[in-house]
């Protein structure tokens, strides 16, 4: 194998729309990567309106111009709306003609320190090696590596290392491992447990037949000796989720960047 170095770097600018990807990136306060998840539609009751919960979100195309400030957002059957989202009456025409799509009242929230992140702890980038997206797409009849990239949605992807790679990033509930990526430290979690997104085609919605039955099998069989098994309560798990020191706030990675193992570490806590 070669070096490990961050091969490609995406963010998700609006929490479950699509990827954008970047040369660098800044580590934010609350850890999240600059424009990651900085836009979440929310509905009445205060609840995300995600790919979870809603598989019309798949039906949405989305890009984001951070230069400009400037959203657009397409439906599968053609309209499309691209706005200002420092304009409030942008802002406002954009909610409608989301509350038309989902049929019921929603907001487009912003949050610039570190957006809004699943995993409210752990809230740094998720990281995966190049190969093992391509090991995962080959369980599968007809699902490219690409678009197994997009339906795990990682931040950070390293190239130069073997499939599974990422699984030297974490130990158990008491031990973590720290790594760096250029100039920013991270520390490992956990392995990332998958909702039924990666289930889904990433441009219909539509389910793949037995994709969770069949990742489950595969990725117990392949579970490298390196991987610590504390995670594993179920199978359905891939990715590393990573906490952010405090000292990382405010440095830049960039695609390029070496990625090095600095070693164990108390879990933080």
């Amino acid at each position: 194998m070669g070096t490990p170095t961050l091969e490609r770097l995406a963010v998700y600018p609006v929490k479950s729309l699509d990827p954008l990807p970047l040369e660098e990136a800044t580590v934010m306060d609350d850890g999240g990567l600059s424009h990651d998840r900085e836009f979440a539609i929310v509905d009445a009751a205060d609840r995300y309106v995600n790919a979870k919960n809603d598989r019309r979100v798949h039906q949405i195309r989305s890009a984001f111009d951070p230069d400009a400030g400037r959203l657009t957002l397409r439906r599968a059957d053609g309209p499309s709306i691209s706005v200002d989202v420092d304009d409030p009456a942008d802002r406002e025409a954009l909610e409608e003609w989301l509350g038309e799509f989902f049929e019921r009242e929603v907001e487009l929230r912003r949050d610039e320190t570190g957006g809004f992140p699943d995993d409210q702890l752990a809230s740094g980038p998720t990281l995966i090696a190049e190969a093992t997206i391509a090991e995962v797409a080959s369980w599968y009849d007809g699902i490219t590596m690409r678009e197994m990239e997009r339906r795990l949605r990682p931040n950070l992807i390293v190239s130069g290392v073997e499939a599974f790679w990422e699984d030297r990033l974490y130990r158990d509930e008491e031990t973590a491992v720290a790594f760096r990526v250029g100039d920013a430290e991270f520390v490992g979690a956990n392995p990332c447990a998958r909702c039924v997104v990666p289930s889904r085609d990433p441009e219909t919605g539509a389910e793949t037949s037995g994709f969770r039955e069949t990742f489950m099998r595969r990725r117990r069989a392949t579970l490298p000796p390196w991987a610590s098994e504390a995670w594993f309560d179920h199978y359905f798990r891939l990715m590393v989720n990573t906490f952010v020191p405090e000292e990382t706030v405010g440095a830049s990675l960039a695609v390029g960047d070496e990625v090095e193992i600095l070693g164990e570490c108390p879990y933080p806590g």
